[in-house]
């Protein structure tokens, strides 16, 4: 995906319309490129804006009125112009029915309203997530003290650590990862001279992933890197991946 096509998707990325691979595609692009990220906050906003202004839930009191009326309201006789009724009850049950179908469109309508407002909503948080993680990224990259280190994973990616120890803070990057095994997650993990810290999971759907690792670096001498069941775990279940030292 050329950078002219990484312009485009704010409006999808705004909207969740994104596939995994292109999300974190432009995330990272975020990460870079200001127009693009005041542009997402732009939309979100609008959009929030806009769901709340046509917004509207029907009154609790509607749905009782309108089933009362059901039982109560009585069956136009035929006159001239008119259809005769159908035997057994069918005229009244199909004004029932289009009674009832009103109820169902009006509390439908509601529905929809409050989902688009709330679509609108995550997208607006999804959006400040996004820039907030941005900033976080670049606060290490950017670091007076930062160190970096590289080192290669397997499958042919390879993996490199931000450590930016005025800021307590560290981010790993990855290119040409493979996805872990299904119902699997990669995690990473702080080591605390031989204990190991969870740091969070990575985006087990990209092959390349930018995250800033969770939880303070303190006294952490290197990383780790397992792979975890779904949702990972509290210590390291399997052999590491790989482990990397921080730099001095």
């Amino acid at each position: 995906m050329t950078a002219a096509d990484l312009h485009t998707l704010t409006g999808a990325y705004v909207l969740h319309a994104l596939g995994p691979q292109e999300r974190a595609e432009f995330e990272r692009h975020l990460t870079d490129c200001s127009s693009c990220e005041q542009e997402v906050r732009e939309l979100a906003a609008t959009a929030g804006r806009l769901s709340m202004a046509v917004a509207m839930v029907p009154p609790p009191e509607l749905k009782q009125q309108v089933m009362r009326r059901i039982s109560n309201e009585r069956q136009v006789p035929p006159g001239p112009g008119r259809s005769r009724p159908v035997r057994g009850g069918r005229g009244r049950a199909l004004s029932r029915f289009a009674l009832a179908a009103c109820v169902a469109a009006a509390v439908g309508l509601g529905g929809t309203t409050v989902w688009q407002h709330q679509q609108a909503e995550d997208a607006r948080q999804a959006a400040q997530r996004a820039e907030q993680r941005s900033a976080d990224l670049a606060a290490v990259l950017a670091a007076p003290d930062a160190k970096v280190s590289t080192g290669a994973l397997p499958g042919g990616g390879s993996g490199t650590v931000v450590v930016a120890r005025s800021l307590n803070q560290a981010a790993f990057f990855t290119t040409n990862m493979p996805e872990p095994p299904a119902g699997k997650v990669y995690q990473l993990w702080f080591n605390d001279d031989g204990t190991m810290r969870s740091a969070g999971l990575m985006d087990s759907a990209a092959s390349d992933n930018a995250v800033l690792m969770k939880g303070p670096v303190d006294g952490a001498s290197g990383m780790g890197l397992t792979v975890e069941p779904s949702g990972g775990s509290a210590e390291p279940t399997s052999a590491p991946l790989a482990v990397m030292d921080f730099p001095a």
